[in-house]
């Protein structure tokens, strides 16, 4: 399995609309981007199909994974490597008795501590909590604090993703308390240099490793 680290990229289709979403994500990549989530609540499925695949070739190329959103049959027509879940998007057994024992199967817990316990003992791959700071994206979801980080990397045992409003300035300490990747949407792909505000956000995990080292 790819390792589930660093930072989370996540397409939004009306910041990059159209054909400026492949060149988009190729750029988020280049800037240090270690996983794509390919978010698009469009009804066009053709369209949401190809764009999946070409994203997945992108993807494949750079040996990144692809996750896609919400979709469990969408990942499974194009044999993406996994989908993220929402509460209203089925459950992880679901998943991965569609996806198979090797797909990347990642939950959105909000602030919610059991449902990140529930998450792990379903068989998840990942938690992510948030929004840790106000998002544009989710204007109304409910705030999440850095303490979950701390007791999610105690306890749980999972890769733990952060999300919500998170910039370069206010994510080195999520990754200090416990994130693994830091999910990004707004602070990468509204950006007009893509490549280099990735690169930012990249460097936050470079700058813990080195932290970490020298504690050792």
């Amino acid at each position: 399995m790819h390792p589930l680290a660093g930072l989370y990229a996540i397409t939004d289709t009306t910041l990059l609309p159209g054909d400026a979403l492949y060149p988009g994500v190729a750029a988020a990549i280049a800037g240090g981007a270690r996983l794509i989530q390919y978010r698009d609540k469009g009804a066009d499925r053709p369209r949401r199909l190809a764009t999946a695949t070409a994203l997945l070739h992108l993807c494949r190329t750079h040996n990144i994974p692809l996750i896609i959103n919400d979709d469990v049959v969408l990942a499974s027509e194009i044999g993406a490597d996994g989908v993220h879940l929402g509460r209203d998007d089925g459950d992880v057994e679901q998943a991965r008795a569609t996806l198979g024992p090797d797909a990347i199967i990642g939950v959105s817990c909000y602030n919610e501590w059991p449902r990140a316990e529930a998450a792990r003992d379903a068989g998840a791959d990942y938690v992510a909590f948030g929004a840790f700071f106000a998002s544009a994206t989710k204007p109304h979801a409910m705030p999440a604090h850095a303490t979950l980080l701390k007791r999610a990397r105690q306890a749980l045992g999972l890769p733990v993703a952060a999300i919500g409003g998170i910039t370069p300035a206010n994510g080195a300490p999520l990754v200090a308390a416990g994130a693994d990747m830091l999910a990004v949407i707004q602070g990468i792909f509204a950006r007009p240099d893509i490549r280099r505000a990735a690169g930012d956000y990249a460097r936050l995990f470079d700058s813990s490793e080195t932290t970490m080292k020298d504690a050792l």
